[in-house]
């Protein structure tokens, strides 16, 4: 697992600089004037380390962690047909002294959009987006164990939409779709031993299809000052079949950006989730880091 994770945020690393570079680069060669698309790229780091001696009175344990982000959007404008795509990736691990190296923080999330423009504000719509993580999750337990409770594709999360979406400035749209399959995936079944409910899946099988359903899908992005971005995202998700409110799934993203100089960031991260496919409680984590974001595109 240790090995996995340290070739992974290698990995990840070299993704960031090498597609930064690429990206502007391309952007540069782009008239800004000649084109139906508006682009816009980012990729961060972000490290936290503490240290203590032997002899340090006060208590702490020494950690390092390293966190980073690659996001982007290209969007698409033309009369009233658009198109509109989204692609937000997150990883991070944390190694504490005596407890080895550990996520921190993993999201997979593409979004794509085609709309029809009825009038000013709104749109019809039809959309796929995808939702997943990308190394093993574990559930430590306390005698030292560690349980496998997710991973790449378990769960993964498809989810198609038809409906009409309200967009009254370009900071804010709110997507409602009465018709909203989703699949879940499951590619390791396994996972049932330590999560009972297996988000949702049948036991053996490796997929669950809900055809009757109903999206509601929310963003804002928007810029409290100069230096200051907040960035969110609301998902409802309700099945017809199952309906009623301890069925219904919420899942929250928040993120607030302080920017302290071109490429210098402090951000807060927050996520807040219901899914009774996963656990009967609310779920949530948040996160706090100081690092570097380079950011490119040709947005309005």
């Amino acid at each position: 697992m240790k090995n996995f994770l340290l070739t992974l945020l290698v990995f990840v690393v070299t993704t960031t600089v090498i597609t930064a570079q690429v990206v502007s680069d391309s952007l540069a060669q782009i008239p800004a004037d000649t084109t139906y698309w508006q682009s816009e790229f980012s990729a961060g780091l972000n490290f936290n380390q503490a240290g203590f001696s032997s002899n340090w009175k006060a208590g702490g344990v020494n950690s390092v962690a390293f966190g980073s982000i690659i996001a982007g959007k290209a969007l698409y404008q033309k009369d009233r047909i658009s198109w509109d795509n989204e692609l937000e990736l997150l990883f991070g691990i944390v190694r504490n002294e005596g407890e080895g190296t550990r996520k921190s923080n993993d999201r997979i999330f593409l979004d794509s959009k085609v709309g029809y423009q009825l009038n000013k504000n709104w749109s019809s719509y039809f959309s796929v987006n995808y939702l997943s993580q990308f190394a093993e999750g574990y559930k430590y337990n306390d005698d030292d164990t560690q349980s496998l409770i997710s991973k790449f594709m378990a769960p993964g999360y498809l989810t198609s939409s038809l409906g009409f979406e309200f967009k009254p400035s370009k900071e804010f749209f709110l997507r409602i779709g009465p018709f909203s399959p989703r699949f879940t995936f499951m590619s390791d079944n396994q996972i049932i031993n330590n999560v009972p409910s297996n988000y949702g899946v049948l036991p053996g099988d490796k997929v669950r299809i809900e055809w009757l359903a109903m999206q509601v899908f929310a963003s804002l992005d928007k810029d409290l000052s100069e230096n200051l971005n907040l960035k969110s995202r609301y998902t409802m998700f309700a099945n017809y079949e199952t309906l009623s409110m301890k069925n219904i799934d919420h899942r929250l993203d928040l993120t607030l950006t302080a920017k302290i100089s071109n490429i210098i960031n402090v951000t807060f991260t927050g996520i807040s989730l219901y899914d009774i496919d996963q656990d009967a409680a609310i779920q949530y984590s948040q996160g706090l880091s100081l690092g570097i974001l380079y950011k490119v595109g040709n947005k309005k």
